[in-house]
């Protein structure tokens, strides 16, 4: 991927003016929109339910980057390509069976991601790498918006990196949690192609500039 891309996450958007903040994504110079599904099991916290992504898909003119933090994520595989998600993105932990997981998301006609948690080692995915298109490493320990920015991430982007080369796979790497203007260079720099950015963009004075010039570093 020659261009790095900038995913405003929406859970840390304004929910009572939610559609103006859509409306801003999609007047900014950002990529993706990136969407967590929390289901206050998986992740403690609860965020979007089907309605709320259905309302979203309705007003945004971008890639709908859609992150599930929840339990038995097959249940739902059909549904959310029904709402219009392109890129659906599940949590190896809570996939039993990750690679059945990724082929029905494929079927389903959206890009297959895979998302690791802080503790979990990115050799795990050393037999699917070739089959999951976007491989996203959390910054954070899922669930919140707003926490600090895990140091072990750039170590973690470098192994990941070197795995995907090693298998000749064409994954990109999505980085979620504490992306701000200090870290993004470092983390493109480490191997990373999309960056997801929350509190950052959205509680920024200015959430269009701040975009604009997270994606000016992002490919600087």
């Amino acid at each position: 991927m020659s261009s790095k891309l900038i995913a405003p996450s929406l859970l840390a958007a304004d929910f009572a003016n939610l559609q103006r903040d859509i409306e801003m994504v999609n007047q900014s110079d950002a990529d993706w929109f990136h969407i967590d599904i929390m289901d206050g099991v998986f992740v403690p916290n609860i965020s979007f339910g089907m309605p709320v992504l259905e309302a979203i898909g309705r007003h945004a003119k971008k890639t709908l980057d859609v992150h599930l933090m929840i339990v038995d994520p097959d249940r739902y595989i059909k549904t959310f390509a029904d709402l219009g998600s392109d890129v659906l993105t599940v949590h190896y932990e809570a996939c039993t069976h990750l690679h059945r997981t990724i082929q029905a998301i494929k079927a389903e006609g959206m890009k297959a991601g895979v998302s690791l948690n802080p503790h979990t080692n990115v050799n795990l995915l050393e037999d699917t790498i070739n089959d999951i298109d976007l491989v996203l490493i959390m910054s954070v320990n899922p669930g919140f918006g707003g926490q600090s920015f895990i140091e072990n991430t750039y170590e973690k982007v470098k192994q990941l990196k070197a795995l995907i080369e090693r298998k000749e796979a064409s994954t990109i790497i999505e980085i979620d949690g504490g992306v701000t203007n200090k870290n993004a260079k470092a983390l493109v720099d480490a191997g990373a192609d999309v960056l997801v950015a929350g509190s950052y963009v959205f509680k920024s004075d200015n959430p269009i500039e701040t975009i604009k010039d997270l994606r000016g570093i992002a490919n600087s």
